[in-house]
Parts: structure tokens; C-alpha cells; sequence
């Protein structure tokens, strides 16, 4: 059976410390472990690696420490990925402040995941985001990719 393939966006990897929201943290280190095993095959941007940078110490290096645990896919901005944010954007899926959030999209879409997962709610995880991202995808030939949350990914998986 051919392995799921996510793309982890910053708010996920994050919340394997995020004290102030324990049950959030609690699914995603479920999630962390289901990928330590390699049930899945992960992929990561230099954009999520950018904003974890941001995170203060110790948080910082205990993030860095729980991403050298798994195997993952180094991915990258390439002019296609910046072309699908501007869509998804121009069509009111994301407000143009949220650009960083559409372009975690952009990325899982033309590296073909079949799934982005975020704790974001606010911009990806919502129905506006993901039926734009639907309209933009399939206007440009993309295959459908689905939007999730960690939980909703590992219900699914039950």
C-alpha cells in the first residue's frame, strides 16, 4: 500500500510544545509518533523551518531535536508554488496578510501531497481556504489535496 503523504506546516510541528494548548499538543506528538514509525511520508518547507526559527529558546532546540527524530523531505519555494499562492489569494480563500499560509498550500500542492495538515483554523483548516484551494486546483490541473487537522487525520486513520 503506497504511503500518505503529508505536508507538515509550522503550527504542527510547533505544538509538540505547546503547553498553553495540551490537548492540541497531546495529538500531535500521537501524530509525531505514527511518523517516527514511517507510516507516512513527510515532507517539510524551508518556509516552516524559516518561522520555527522564530520560536525562543529551549523551545527552539527541543523542536529542532523532535524533527531530527523523523525522516522527512527538505522541499523548497520554486516559482510555480509563489504562482498558486497568488491565486489562492486573489480568489478570496486567503486574505493577502495570510500569504505565508497560502504558499504551506501552494508548496503541498506542487510537490503533490495528498495531504496538508495544520492547526491553523483561522486561514487553512476552514471551509473558505479549502473550497478556493479546491476551485484553484482543479482550474489548474492539480490533484485535489486535502486540508486536516492532526486530529482529523488520525481519526481517520482509526
Amino acid at each position: 500500500m503506497k504511503k500518505l503523504k503529508i505536508y507538515l506546516d509550522t503550527s504542527v510541528i510547533s505544538h509538540l510544545d505547546a503547553q498553553d494548548t495540551p490537548d492540541k499538543m497531546n495529538e500531535t506528538r500521537k501524530l509525531w509518533d505514527d511518523i517516527k514509525t514511517g507510516k507516512y511520508r513527510v515532507m517539510v518547507s524551508d518556509i516552516a523551518i524559516d518561522e520555527l526559527e522564530r520560536c525562543k529558546e529551549p523551545k527552539l532546540s527541543y523542536l529542532r531535536s523532535l524533527l531530527s527524530e523523523i525522516q522527512y523531505t527538505d522541499i523548497d519555494r520554486i516559482p510555480e508554488a509563489e504562482r498558486l499562492c497568488k491565486l489562492y489569494c486573489e480568489v478570496g480563500g486567503l486574505p493577502p496578510k495570510s500569504r505565508l499560509d497560502a504558499m504551506h498550500i501552494a508548496m503541498a500542492t506542487v510537490y503533490e501531497c495528498n495531504v496538508i495538515l495544520s492547526w491553523n483554523f483561522k486561514h487553512i483548516v476552514n471551509f473558505r481556504a479549502m473550497t478556493a484551494v479546491d476551485s484553484v486546483n482543479l482550474k489548474e490541473g492539480y490533484a485535489p489535496i486535502r486540508i486536516l487537522s492532526p486530529t482529523m487525520l488520525l481519526e481517520s486513520e482509526d
